[in-house]
């Protein structure tokens, strides 16, 4: 087996090799290598056997023995799993769809137990989720699952007496699929002596604004995560030490809930992407991490990254559309937010950690705003500028509260294991669309539009915040999105774009082409009933 620190070698050369070649050929893209790790069911079901055993009322209900004449990844094979999956599906719905073992704060043999005496269900769940909340979000499938629970301030012996605006939101992330990034911050962590007999390898470390709590179990990675401060507390934000015993209360109450011994995955080699072989008369971009010039944290440059995460739907309906700086705009001599060439605004200035940025911090994602409406009597009556459609990259489930401000949509699949955030839409109008937690959404449906919502209505301009995050063994981190969206929105016009150097980038490109008519769907589904970023 190839040692951690020769692992973070090759990836580090690999990456180094990758850039030298996009400046030998700038038109080549690459999709990022994964590994896909092997689950050790055997142990899961030992597990399973010890939880079950300390409930000696449902002990001899649940069947251990295999049933040989079927293969390994037929549910029959394992009895067990099913009737766990039975008893947990009444409350995370699809687990059964999780090809890892599903660890969860939720006590499903003592739970049962209860059942069998008549007790009630519903309203007593969180005694057997040591005083969590019924979750928030589930999400299962052909790559793991993503939970979130909230903790309710006051609650739980032992807790912190400070009394919270809100409760704590506590994610945890159990995954089959893991993205190679060449990450010098990447394994890193303290070990946690009180937890060190359930969790041997557990790390903790706060990363890009959450704590985190990694670890290996039956062969996969899981992260535990809270978002916090690692600060002084505030009236409204937790400090990251108040979240450690939150965070640590769910790691204790950790017990398989669910599951399904599936196929095995097969790691993923990175490759050159296919790109239109016809080129664009018009569309230009700047190279990726080429920011405008001291914008970045503490005027540091941007990220070059050649890696298209993703093969999406460029995620606003119609072209043309701009990659440009909405922050910064005044300061980029081309001036002009809607125009050609587009420029990378990835790694510009802000208070947000992001592992990929100069100094830790940056802009987590690309801002990107539909072209201006017509001059009068050029068609600007059919135009609202208030209507610009902003349709889901791809089929995913939605991540989203109530009262959030962001939407994301995570796609879970045997080939990928990533989220795409959107930001700026008013919170009202998606609610009123039934854009929250569990959601399905399709590529090409229509979620909201483009719009300045930040804390208030008009409260930026008016432009789509988009990013993207993958799940690594450190849980859920931020990447570049430039590539992928240039790489996205080639397809949607049918033309390869023109990378254009910062010597001869000259003066905005004219936009001359829009969306191909045979492209536009009319019958795409629509959805029915802090700081800049």
């Amino acid at each position: 087996m190839v040692g951690k620190g020769f692992r973070f070698v090759l990836l580090a050369l690999a990456s180094l090799s990758l850039l030298g070649t996009t400046r030998l050929a700038a038109d080549e893209f690459r999709s990022p290598s994964l590994t896909a790790l092997r689950v050790d069911w055997r142990a899961a079901l030992d597990q399973l056997r010890s939880e079950i055993n300390g409930h000696r009322g449902v002990a001899a209900d649940f069947i251990f023995a295999p049933r040989r004449s079927v293969p390994r990844y037929d549910p029959r094979a394992t009895p067990a799993l099913v009737q766990l999956n039975a008893v947990s599906s009444q409350f995370f719905t699809g687990i059964a769809s999780s090809s890892v073992p599903v660890l969860l704060p939720f006590d499903a043999a003592a739970y049962l137990e209860a059942q069998r005496s008549g007790a009630p269900a519903t309203p007593t769940l969180s005694r057997y989720q040591a005083d969590f909340n019924p979750v928030d979000m589930f999400d299962a499938g052909p790559a793991g699952y993503s939970a979130t629970f909230s903790f309710e301030p006051g609650a739980g012996d032992g807790m912190p007496s400070r009394v919270f605006a809100r409760p704590v939101e506590v994610q945890i992330t159990g995954s089959a699929l893991v993205y190679d990034i060449a990450d010098p911050s990447g394994g890193k962590g303290e070990l946690v002596k009180p937890l060190a007999a359930l969790y041997p390898d557990l790390r903790k470390f706060i990363r890009e604004g959450y704590v985190r709590y990694a670890f290996t179990r039956f062969g996969v990675a899981y992260v535990v995560s809270i978002q916090c401060l690692d600060s002084v507390a505030k009236p409204r934000r937790l400090a990251c030490k108040e979240a450690y015993p939150v965070a640590e209360r769910f790691l204790k109450a950790l017990r398989m809930a669910g599951g399904q011994r599936m196929r095995s995955l097969t790691d993923i080699a990175s490759s050159i992407l296919d790109r239109p072989a016809a080129r664009s008369a018009d569309f230009t971009y700047r190279p990726s991490g080429d920011i405008i010039p001291n914008t970045g944290y503490r005027k540091q440059g941007g990220h070059p990254d050649v890696m298209a995460y993703a093969q999406i739907r460029f995620p606003l309906e119609k072209a043309p559309a701009f990659v440009r700086s909405q922050s910064y705009a005044k300061r980029d001599k081309m001036e002009s937010t809607t125009a050609y060439p587009w420029r990378d605004n990835f790694c510009e200035s802000r208070s947000f950690e992001v592992w990929q940025c100069g100094g830790g911090y940056g802009h987590q994602g690309e801002d990107i705003r539909a072209a201006e409406c017509p001059a009068p009597g050029e068609g600007r009556e059919a135009c609202d500028p208030k209507q610009r459609a902003v349709v889901a990259v791809r089929d995913a489930r939605v991540i989203r509260a109530l009262k959030d401000q962001a939407a994301t949509l995570q796609v879970n699949s045997r080939t990928e294991h990533i989220r795409f955030r959107y930001m700026h839409m008013n919170p009202q109008a998606m609610n009123a669309d039934g854009l929250l937690n569990g959601r399905i959404v399709w590529e090409g449906e229509k979620i909201g539009v483009v719009s300045n919502y930040l804390d208030h209505p008009a409260g930026t301009s008016m432009h789509l915040h988009f990013d993207v995050q993958v799940f690594t063994r450190d849980g859920w981190i931020w990447v570049s999105p430039y590539v992928t969206l240039v790489s996205a929105y080639e397809r949607l016009i049918r033309g390869r774009g023109r990378e254009i150097g910062p010597e001869i980038a000259g003066a905005p490109q004219p936009v001359a082409h829009a969306l191909p008519e045979d492209v536009i769907k009319p019958d795409l589904r629509e959805g029915s009933g802090a700081e800049e970023n």
